[in-house]
């Protein structure tokens, strides 16, 4: 008899069991960050709305991903390991609430472990920018209350985690007012997006306990920087870093780009070389399937490499 495989949003809400213990995911925003990422060892990992958009689009988080372009991304990050949680940005749900019900259903047929909406406007930008306009509480609260709604008549464990974008329009309090009213709607987890200081952190955690808290660490971001230590210190439960493996992508690439532009040459020095990413990739599991049905195709595919 087959054991079904534990779901990602089950182990999600095993890790945040342990009250001493933070779930750190790093960002991901494809299938090669994401396969670093695992092989790296961390027990949970972050799908960045900002790096869907503009990897998969070539612009930047302005609201023009849409849930295609999210879950489909979402459902490929969380294919490459049933067993890693992936934690998604949903944006604003993409609508009322008869969209934010597609989205969840969406996300929980990708094999989402946790989801969170926020309470911009459709034209949406990313939360570290000025200027974001802010829907009415109510508004909100309806947003949560039918991503419960989706969730529950799916028969998921799948988290929603509730986001707060107004501590940069209307204040701190008024960020802690809607957060509270998304509890009361049935969020599972809230998030203060850019906090402006450690003592807001600090202060937020201790408002909602026990109600897990996330973090979003953006490198020179409106939240002030902090270690894992530090964070985890402060009570937050879960702590992501959506910029981590996009802005490495990209500093890597300029710098192998302006060598091969000025030197004519593509640089090998601290080169991962194929073979290492086609192992990262699975080449090996790939090789095991074929193998197992019988297959004779890939005997000799190391040797090729």
């Amino acid at each position: 008899m087959s054991i079904k495989p534990q779901s990602g949003a089950t182990r999600l809400r095993e890790l945040l069991k342990d009250p001493k213990k933070m779930v750190v995911a790093p960002g991901v925003f494809d299938g090669i960050s994401a396969r670093l990422a695992i092989a790296a060892g961390f027990e949970a990992i972050y799908m960045t709305g900002a790096g869907t958009s503009m990897s998969r689009l070539g612009w930047a988080d302005l609201g023009m991903a849409t849930l295609n372009d999210m879950a489909a991304n979402a459902g490929m990050i969380a294919g490459l390991d049933r067993s890693i949680p992936v934690i998604a940005d949903a944006d604003t749900g993409y609508g009322g609430p008869i969209m934010v019900t597609r989205t969840v259903e969406a996300y929980v047929r990708a094999g989402i472990a946790g989801m969170h909406l926020e309470d911009q406007v459709q034209q949406k930008r990313c939360g570290h920018l000025l200027g974001k306009e802010i829907v009415d509480r109510d508004i909100y609260a309806t947003r949560i209350r039918a991503a419960v709604n989706a969730r529950n008549a799916m028969g998921s464990d799948m988290l929603i985690i509730a986001r707060t974008d107004s501590r940069q329009t209307y204040g701190f309090d008024e960020a802690v007012a809607r957060l509270k009213e998304a509890v009361t709607a049935g969020a599972d987890v809230v998030f203060l997006e850019a906090a402006a200081s450690k003592e807001e952190c600090e202060n937020v955690v201790k408002i909602f306990h026990p109600v897990p808290c996330m973090l979003n660490m953006v490198p020179k971001g409106v939240t002030p920087d902090m270690s894992i230590k530090e964070a985890e210190g402060l009570g937050f439960r879960i702590m992501i870093f959506p910029a981590l493996t996009f802005e490495a992508s990209m500093a890597g690439s300029k710098e192998a780009l302006r060598k091969l532009k000025d030197n004519g040459t593509q640089p090998l020095d601290n080169s991962a070389g194929m073979k290492e990413a086609f192992s990262v990739c699975g080449l090996a599991e790939c090789i095991a399937i074929d193998k197992a049905a019988g297959g004779r195709s890939f005997e000799d595919v190391h040797g090729s490499l």
